[in-house]
């Protein structure tokens, strides 16, 4: 089955591998689709259909949810970014849209400041999460989005 998949960045994550490679790594945006075809096999990287988009606005990432909802996209992969602990505006619209997300962060938020990154307001409304391998968290999510969506999906 083929599907559609949305990957939607928040804030501070257009200059990723230029900004504090130390804790976010130093590959790029640009390089999830290069990662994609090198560690997704190959029957699951014809299947999907990816759609990346960041933005630094809470509103301009909640209007692309809702345009993911009225598209019928089959999955989300999302990072939130600082978002992902403040915004009750976009886990309330995940939660309506009633599409599978997985939540992704490329550094590892438990090993980070406790009483700012320890609390995702989106997880509870997610398929899953993960965090903590940079760019390749993208791939991690795609991997167990499919998966999630052959075993859901009618």
């Amino acid at each position: 089955m083929q599907y559609r998949i949305n990957i939607i960045n928040g804030p501070n994550l257009a200059y990723i591998g230029k900004r504090e490679p130390e804790i976010y790594g130093k590959k790029q945006m640009g390089d999830i689709f290069l990662e994609m075809k090198e560690y997704l096999p190959e029957d699951i990287f014809k299947r999907v259909d990816i759609d990346i988009f960041q933005s630094n606005h809470e509103g301009e990432i909640i209007d692309h949810l809702e345009r993911a909802w009225l598209n019928k996209i089959d999955g989300i992969v999302i990072n939130a970014g600082a978002y992902t602990h403040t915004s009750l505006a976009i886990r309330d619209c995940i939660s309506w849209i009633k599409i599978p997300c997985v939540e992704v962060h490329l550094s590892n938020i438990w090993a980070r400041e406790e009483k700012i990154r320890h609390k995702s307001l989106l997880s509870g409304k997610c398929i899953g999460v993960i965090s903590g391998f940079g760019i390749f968290s993208y791939v991690l999510a795609i991997l167990a989005l499919v998966q999630y969506l052959d075993e859901n999906k009618q």
